[in-house]
């Protein structure tokens, strides 16, 4: 996990960064891909590509995007293609980034740039997306992005570098380019080391350096940012939208060229990627994972870098309860029918419904059933352990001097001497758990 800045931070995940080694259950780290691997980005570059185009001034999220069946030709009989067969026919904007359209992206950077593609190319090295990071970490590879006076610069070279192709990126300079946006526009140099100590003496620290304090205007970070909010809301990645924060970020399935053989079918290789922050409406953490050559029978970053990424993300926000909204008071009317607290100890149920700030209504001390009756290790009788966790349940149990035999999993559901019954030290009681 690096420093970017304020409270931003990324983590990456690679599907070849691990390397078996001998044992099929043993694996060595051989090589750093967020760092040194540069490769066509594919669908997630289309945000770069749609910021341009608002930047200077031809396009906004409500605008009308023509998608038709999903197909186009371009010169040369080039086929360019929608995953979605069919197509999505007319749509916003906004929509077709959502969705991920080829063919929409592609024919907003022809309609307004066709005649100037350089205008394209030099607007997005404005927004730095290829800018050598100068990282801490050796094997920063040379990125490139393509310019018209280039030798290799086609007819077709426009709609292909718009969705992401004919460009070389590493996941981390993406990553770079997404936090800013996070970022309200910043963008500063990943930072992998705060500060090198030595017998608890600080000996050197380092601090990230500015890359560009904006990127764009506020207005383009705003609107990338809610088509960014879409794409989980209701498309291609809203699968992974989450109840208890919001995610935003894009998806990118990119086919990898093959050196002399190109793109030729039965060599095809593909990359799935996922790029985003959380929380959406407040980023703490920006997030890429990519996934170098998956199973051709499930390549789509949706499928593939998606539930990674959710990972990842459900473990950060478990771990950080500065991302956790405050619990409001919830109203009287609303608690009808809902228990109080689950049987166990009345202390930390007291202690937890007091963080909470929810009332309760059982015992402080001694142990706490479903009925809100307490019991304590010095009583004579059976307690009742109905509905308490196993380890609740042998505590309380044990300590009054009987011997547990438990029986399933869960919490406990029937014991088999009745609560309140008289009973010798080192009976057996039998406790069910489902």
């Amino acid at each position: 996990m690096c420093y970017f800045n304020g409270s931003i931070y990324w983590t990456y995940q690679s599907h070849r960064q691990f390397k078996r080694t001998g044992d099929e259950n043993t694996y060595t780290e051989d090589y750093n891909y967020a760092i040194g691997q540069g490769t066509e980005p594919g669908s997630t570059f289309k945000l770069a590509t749609l910021m341009a185009a608002m930047e200077d001034g031809y396009i906004d999220l409500e605008d009308s995007c023509e998608t038709g069946n999903g197909e186009m030709r371009l010169a040369g009989g080039v086929m360019m293609r929608d995953s979605h067969h069919g197509g999505y026919g007319s749509v916003s904007v906004k929509k077709a980034f959502a969705v991920s359209s080829n063919v929409g992206i592609s024919k907003i950077a022809m309609k307004y740039y066709g005649k100037n593609p350089q205008k394209l190319m030099n607007r997005l090295r404005s927004m730095h997306i290829a800018d050598p990071l100068a990282l801490q970490l050796p094997g920063e590879p040379a990125s490139r992005l393509k310019d018209t006076k280039d030798k290799d610069w086609s007819k077709i070279s426009l709609p292909f570098i718009s969705i992401g192709y004919e460009s070389k990126l590493t996941p981390l300079q993406l990553l770079t380019f997404y936090n800013a946006v996070a970022n309200n526009g910043k963008m500063v140099q990943p930072l992998f080391v705060k500060e090198i100590s030595n017998k608890g003496k600080v000996v050197k620290s380092f601090q990230s350096k500015v890359i560009a304090e904006s990127i764009c205007s506020p207005a383009t970070i705003q609107m990338a940012r809610r088509m960014l909010e879409e794409v989980v809301t209701t498309g291609t990645a809203s699968h992974i939208k989450h109840a208890q924060y919001t995610i935003a970020g894009k998806t990118g399935t990119a086919q990898i060229a093959q050196g002399k053989d190109g793109y030729k079918t039965g060599k095809v290789k593909y990359q799935a990627s996922f790029c985003g922050y959380f929380p959406a409406d407040n980023p703490q953490y920006s997030c890429i994972v990519v996934v170098y050559g998956p199973s051709k029978d499930a390549y789509y970053g949706a499928s593939i870098a998606c539930p990674v990424f959710k990972d990842i993300a459900d473990k950060a926000y478990a771990l950080d309860i500065n991302m956790h909204k405050e619990v409001t008071r919830v109203p009287d009317s609303l608690y009808a029918g809902v228990p109080t607290v689950k049987a166990g100890r009345g202390m930390s149920a007291f202690r937890a419904t007091k963080n909470l700030k929810v009332d309760y209504k059982g015992p402080e001390n001694g142990w706490v059933s479903k009925q809100q009756s307490a019991y304590t290790p010095e009583d004579e009788k059976v307690p009742n352990v109905t509905g308490m966790g196993l380890r609740d349940a042998i505590y309380l149990l044990e300590g009054q001097g009987m011997m547990v035999k438990p029986i399933g999993r869960g919490a406990v559901v029937k014991q088999s001497i009745q609560p309140g019954a008289k009973f010798q030290k080192g009976q057996q009681i039998i406790i069910e758990l489902g």
